[in-house]
């Protein structure tokens, strides 16, 4: 299963993000979405989970769930935005795979035999930061990342 990955929209989505994401089987918008319509839009290339970020505090994305568990391919996926906020203990929940967002720095990390990921920010450019978004292949139970810079 190929599993896209988007965070820190802040309301601007951008066709490059769109592009990278088209042909996944599933989007994963670690919060900070900013405009519920970018949602709606993610929907049309594929079924969506999405969290809220500290920035999504009324409307819509407002009623986004702080946090998200969700099985994708046989994986246990936990998305919260900011890594501070991990109200679980992912180990021994039996979670592969958590995502992130909140920083803007894309990582891609092992710890503990869990990948953890933040696909950085694909919204308006901060800091000198790219912009980028992530795909993920699961595959019997082997979760690998990548971040994919938009430029």
């Amino acid at each position: 299963m190929i599993v896209g990955v988007i965070s820190d929209t802040h309301g601007l989505l951008r066709p490059e993000a769109l592009d990278a994401l088209r042909g996944v089987e599933h989007i994963l918008h670690a919060g900070d979405v900013g405009n519920f319509d970018i949602l709606d839009r993610l929907r049309e290339i594929a079924p969506v989970t999405a969290i809220r970020g500290n920035v999504d505090t009324h409307g819509p994305c407002g009623e986004l769930p702080l946090t998200e568990a969700l099985e994708l391919a046989g994986c246990l996926v936990y998305m919260v935005h900011s890594l501070e906020w991990i109200d679980i203990v992912p180990k021994a929940a039996g979670v592969g795979l958590v995502v992130y967002g909140h920083s803007h720095v894309a990582k891609v990390e092992l710890r503990d035999g869990i990948v953890y990921l933040n696909p950085g920010s694909a919204g308006p450019r901060r800091f000198k930061l790219p912009v980028s978004v992530a795909k993920v292949r699961i595959e019997g139970g082997v979760v690998e990342a990548e971040i994919l810079e938009l430029g």
